[in-house]
């Protein structure tokens, strides 16, 4: 178990040195951000003194190398905005980011997995084939329309919630009933593949021959056997809380991470976006990681397959 624990985490963290090496690089190719902070009208000497000030002006291995030593040490810089420290400025958003994706996941495993079991055992039914038009949909249409559509429904033309903004609980709704649908909509086709593949194995059969109520078949050995492609996809989307969050906050003007996000990319506040970036990178990794673990907890035979690969 310990080398299986060791493997991973060794992954996890050379996972995370990528990231942080392509968000330093990447975004040093995007552009100046000494024009984009001062304006194309700056005069000359502003824009060279700025990029003195912020290491701008030395060779790209060298910014490289100060900037992975302050990572390592702790320190994530300072935005180029407002001068305050970058990690400080992601940090006061991310009550509001999970805010709104905390109560969607849970809306995703709430709806999705009783939607995906309930499609699995009624399968080529009424409820499978209504369970998986709407999952088409859900799956399908892409975050910002989805979004658009219930906002010009619930907002629009029923008025019944705001459009857009936050300070209430009900500005909250609309953003997450749309990462609910969307999410849900995912869950439920992979619980029922899950379910399906499950269902037709010999132990199933097996065991109802002997005569185990169909209930307890499904309860302790279907949900069971069924339980670890289902937790890789639910791991991903915890993963993947605030990427996810980028176009919803964006669509519907909720002052989060995500829309942070977009608004230092704009303005080239490399410090900003590169917290923000090894935020999502480093929640991605920890689910996974969490993910890992869980299945070498909940199968063995994971463990076992680990030990003889490393011996």
């Amino acid at each position: 178990m310990f080398a299986y624990i060791l493997n991973r985490v060794a992954r996890a963290v050379l996972t995370l040195i990528i990231i942080v090496s392509l968000a330093f690089v990447i975004l040093r190719m995007s552009g100046d951000p000494a024009i984009m902070i001062l304006g194309p009208e700056a005069p000359p000497q502003a824009v060279e003194a700025f990029r003195k000030a912020w290491g701008l002006d030395q060779p790209i291995w060298v910014q490289y190398a100060k900037y992975f030593g302050a990572v390592i040490q702790g320190d994530l810089g300072n935005s180029m905005r407002d001068g305050r420290a970058a990690l400080e400025v992601v940090w006061e958003r991310v009550p509001l980011t999970l805010a709104i994706t905390v109560p969607a996941l849970l809306l995703n495993i709430l709806i999705g997995l009783p939607a995906g079991v309930l499609a699995a055992l009624f399968r080529n039914t009424a409820y499978d084939r209504l369970i998986m038009m709407v999952s088409v949909i859900g799956f399908t249409v892409p975050s910002f329309v989805m979004g658009l559509t219930l906002s010009l429904l619930l907002a629009v033309w029923l008025r019944l919630l705001p459009s857009g903004g936050s300070g209430t609980v009900a500005h909250a709704v609309l953003p997450v009933v749309t990462m609910g649908i969307i999410g849900a909509a995912v869950i439920a086709r992979f619980t029922r593949s899950a379910m399906l593949e499950v269902l037709g194995q010999p132990y199933i059969r097996t065991a109802s021959a002997k005569g185990v109520p169909w209930s307890q078949v499904i309860t302790r050995h279907a949900l069971a056997n069924a339980a670890i492609p289902t937790m890789t996809i639910i791991g991903f989307m915890v993963g993947s809380l605030v990427a996810g969050a980028v176009v919803v906050e964006s669509v519907f003007s909720w002052p989060g991470v995500g829309r942070l996000l977009v608004t230092a990319v704009a303005n080239r506040d490399l410090a900003v976006v590169q917290v923000i970036l090894l935020l999502i990178g480093f929640t991605m990794v920890a689910a996974n990681l969490a993910v890992d673990l869980l299945y070498g907890w909940v199968d063995p035979r994971m463990r076992t397959k680990t030990a003889t690969a490393g011996a």
